[in-house]
């Protein structure tokens, strides 16, 4: 009896057991793997959405495709100003006279009044908020002489930004031949007025601008409907349809969104919402590996100390899908054989990051101290020990 008893004992703890490797498998099964959904479908002729921290293009349509920039230009104009203000050559309070050129322009006006002068700082409001093509030519002038000259130095910019699919022809967007950009360089020049002029950044957010008692209001429409958006730029022309360059910061997560050629002005808005809520939806910012910390030690031949330590020049950040942090696999290999002279900061190794088998981020490791070469003796008896390695 006493045996029955505890074979049935057993099969009951044998049955909970199989329960609860039942429940285990259906917690870590299909159900609770990480899903990332297609980003919803936008009705524009190319699109994208970029990660500022990391660079990363989280969303992408057509973003190397030639398009026309139309008042997007404008966000080069006021790179190329606030880059020469940064040098001095240039001050926000100097006095601009307005030319006959710059105020017979058409299209989007500041309304400034030929051979009245007028402040740098209240031209660049003009530029940014009131896009207007009178202040954009004005400032050219002001700044390089002649709007084609400014245009030459419009795409040296570019060129250092590593705006390779762009040219520029002129300071406001006007159609011309040959003038053109893409979404992807679009993308890098909203980051680069975010990174490289944070103050002047800020005009971006500004809701109006009234200048000779005309009040105009931002054409950025995401202004008044997501306290988020804090920039950068609208954009229209027949030809190139209605376009907008976002920014927005949720919980210390930056993303920039570019959205060119849609339908209307109420379009690009809810297309640039649409994109955004998407990444930050199901993407989050992270510090993966902090720079300048070590993350792997190596020997080291030939050299005064067998030890160095290697870790990131600088911090890596990446945006990975939400809750999957805990998911990634940090890999650390050093050369096989590092011989001295060993200078700081140079590459001996990589540090890679993947998720689920897939690679999403490589960087080089670097020494972060430096291994002079031994003495005579160090140097020979370490060659007689990689003879026999």
């Amino acid at each position: 009896m006493a045996m029955l008893h505890r074979i049935r004992t057993m099969k009951v703890w044998a049955a909970a057991a199989a329960a609860l490797l039942h429940v285990s498998s259906v917690q870590s099964g299909p159900a609770a793997q990480l899903v990332v959904p297609a980003p919803p479908a936008v009705a524009a002729s190319a699109y994208l959405v970029q990660d500022f921290e990391s660079g990363q293009i989280l969303v992408e349509q057509n973003i190397d495709a030639r398009v026309e920039p139309a008042s997007l230009t404008k966000m080069m104009t006021t790179y190329v100003v606030e880059s020469e203000m940064a040098t001095g050559r240039i001050k926000p309070e100097d006095l601009v006279r307005i030319s006959e050129k710059a105020w017979r322009m058409e299209g989007s006006k500041m309304f400034v009044e030929v051979n009245k002068e007028v402040s740098v700082q209240d031209l660049m409001r003009g530029v940014i908020i009131q896009s207007g093509n009178d202040a954009s030519v004005a400032l050219a002038e002001h700044v390089a002489g002649s709007e084609e000259v400014f245009a030459a130095m419009m795409n040296e910019h570019a060129k250092r930004l590593g705006m390779n699919g762009s040219n520029f022809k002129n300071s406001t967007g006007w159609p011309e031949p040959d003038h053109y950009t893409t979404a992807r360089d679009l993308a890098t020049l909203g980051m680069a007025l975010i990174r490289d002029f944070p103050a002047a950044y800020k005009l971006h957010s500004e809701k109006e601008f009234v200048f000779n008692d005309i009040t105009q209001r931002n054409r950025n429409e995401l202004l008044w409907t997501d306290g988020t958006i804090d920039g950068i730029k609208t954009g229209h022309t027949e030809t190139a349809g209605y376009c907008l360059v976002a920014s927005a910061l949720r919980d210390g997560m930056r993303l920039v969104s570019v959205v060119m050629g849609t339908s209307g002005s109420n379009a690009r808005a809810n297309a640039t919402s649409a994109l955004l809520n998407y990444a930050f939806r199901f993407y989050e910012s992270h510090t993966i590996a902090a720079g300048q910390q070590p993350l792997a030690q190596g020997k080291v031949w030939k050299g005064v100390s067998d030890i160095v330590t290697a870790g990131l020049l600088q911090d890596l950040k990446l945006a990975i899908p939400r809750g999957s942090l805990a998911q990634l696999e940090k890999k650390p290999v050093l050369e096989s054989r590092i011989v001295a002279p060993v200078q700081k900061d140079a590459a001996i190794g990589t540090f890679s990051v993947s998720l689920n088998g897939k690679g999403i981020a490589s960087r080089p490791l670097v020494a972060l101290q430096a291994v002079e070469s031994a003495g005579l003796f160090g140097r020979i008896a370490d060659d007689v020990r990689l003879m026999f390695e």
